[in-house]
């Protein structure tokens, strides 16, 4: 809703099974709300016939309903907006991709890491590296959650995906996009709070290790009242992006509006990464 209106749009309508949404009043108070899906989809129906165009569709529900949302947005003859992950599995994706091509409007991810200024100077600096150039990288992401966090549908790996998929698939990403794609990946330890494991990508040599358990941050970063520890370091190198996040839904909204979203092709990988990984503790 902040990055709607901070690039100057409007919410006419908003749809949440859940009624506690009073942050609306902040943002757009005139906005239609609705808790049950058809009663939605009557009123946006009545909208487009009425001749009130629906521009975009945002979709920010729990992530094993972002493909069904994405095909709806099309279908009323919307752009649609979706939040990561796309979603859950790489057939998602190739689904989307050909219902698509349907339709006028577009599919576009919130992939906001890419827009990160320490980033983008990052992805620079490799591609003016030698190429042969492998590097070694450590990837620490730990991100506390309470106990809410397991009862909910995020602790439900078919719903979520599971800890890769809902907490690390940005970083993923990010990597992928940077060092090239995966050629070889290993698990270490899977469970609802953690996760480990190896990459080898074009570029890089990644050990990765992501949790939502309070007790796994550093305890000199829990004393200072901290929840939340990310640290990644190339080359026994810390890079160092801790700051800079604050405005880059906004931006991706802006990039969006200027026709340089980042489309459905743009995600498979880190899609086809997550779903690896999670099919590895299945078996």
């Amino acid at each position: 809703m902040k990055a709607i209106k901070e690039t100057g749009n409007h919410l006419l309508a908003a749809l949440d099974p859940n009624d506690s949404v009073g942050i609306i009043d902040s943002y757009f108070p005139e906005a239609d709300f609705f808790t049950e899906f058809e009663r939605f989809d009557r009123h946006v129906e009545k909208l487009r016939r009425s001749g009130t165009s629906i521009d975009y569709v945002s979709i920010c529900s729990p992530n094993y309903l972002h493909d069904a949302h994405c095909r709806f947005g099309l279908r009323i003859g919307a752009n649609v907006i979706c939040e990561k992950p796309l979603c859950l599995n790489p057939w998602n994706v190739d689904a989307l991709q050909e219902i698509e091509k349907e339709y006028p409007g577009k599919i576009y991810n919130i992939l906001q890491l890419r827009l990160h200024p320490s980033v983008i100077a990052l992805k620079k600096k490799i591609e003016e590296s030698p190429k042969d150039k492998i590097y070694d990288i450590d990837l620490q992401y730990f991100t506390s959650r309470g106990k809410w966090y397991h009862i909910s549908w995020k602790g439900d790996q078919s719903k979520s995906g599971g800890i890769a998929t809902n907490i690390g698939i940005h970083f993923f990403d990010m990597l992928l996009w940077i060092f090239g794609a995966v050629k070889k990946s290993e698990v270490f330890e899977y469970s609802k709070s953690k996760a480990s494991g190896y990459l080898s990508l074009e570029r890089a040599n990644v050990n990765w290790i992501l949790s939502v358990d309070y007790q796994n941050i550093p305890v000199h970063i829990r004393e200072t009242g901290t929840r939340t520890y990310r640290s990644l370091t190339i080359e026994n190198e810390e890079f160092e992006f801790s700051g800079g996040f604050t405005d880059l839904h906004t931006k991706s909204y802006e990039e969006i509006l200027n026709g340089k979203g980042f489309g459905v092709g743009e995600v498979k990988q880190a899609v086809d990464l997550v779903s690896t990984i999670r099919q590895k503790t299945l078996t």
